[in-house]
């Protein structure tokens, strides 16, 4: 069972929140007993909207599984909020979407637990990727290109894209050719960390280039 401690500002303000009634018991962060047992606080809310427990789920009748994975069949709600007593555990809707809906019982703080261990190790195998901007321009000096390009080698060994643009002011688009040099060279100098995703092309005034990192393989 869930045995976490409340802060006295948690539980005024939770009673707050119910009808200024004294409550000691959060079914999802705290125990205790009071007038009204059980009640989620506006903290727990976001917690999960779909994993209801004990006397949160209202359904009559569910689908139990006990603590040890035996399946119990379709038994009543208070059948089964009586099993989870009995064993000290929580009643928790594990898949409220199913008819009737699936509930398990099992310590929640531990299982609350292990969820959020996948969802933390799930998130560092996910790699969000964005796109990196760097402007040239016509007549760039060769030196500051490698620094732009030096620039990119960082974006693209953190695995983020490079959007290259190059921008024709004026009657510099008579000097296309150039433009192409320029990027080409800039491609050049990042080709030991990115590959051409899409080769420089014209939209509007710029000349437009993605260079995404290698994918080791």
């Amino acid at each position: 069972m869930i045995k976490k401690k409340l802060s006295a500002s948690h539980l005024i303000g939770c009673a707050d929140r119910v009808n200024r009634t004294i409550i000691t018991l959060c079914v999802f962060c705290g125990a205790g007993t009071g007038v009204s047992a059980h009640f989620i606080c506006r903290r727990c809310k976001n917690i999960s909207k779909e994993n209801l427990i004990n006397e949160e789920i209202r359904d009559k009748e569910l689908r139990v599984i006990d603590s040890d994975g035996t399946q119990l069949g379709i038994i009543s709600l208070e059948d089964a909020l009586a099993l989870a007593n009995e064993r000290k555990l929580d009643l928790v809707n594990i898949s409220p979407n199913a008819n009737p809906p699936v509930c398990k019982i099992l310590d929640y703080g531990k299982y609350r637990y292990e969820l959020q261990k996948r969802e933390k190790e799930a998130k560092k195998k996910q790699k969000v990727t964005s796109v990196k901007e760097i402007r040239l321009s016509t007549f760039i000096e060769a030196h500051d290109i490698q620094v732009k390009a030096n620039t990119a080698v960082k974006f693209l060994k953190d695995g983020d894209r490079v959007k290259v643009s190059l921008r024709f002011k004026g009657r510099e688009k008579d000097y296309a050719n150039k433009g192409l040099q320029v990027m080409n060279q800039f491609a050049e100098s990042v080709s030991s960390v990115g590959t051409i995703e899409k080769k420089p092309e014209f939209e509007g005034r710029s000349l437009i280039m993605i260079v995404a990192p290698k994918t080791d393989k």
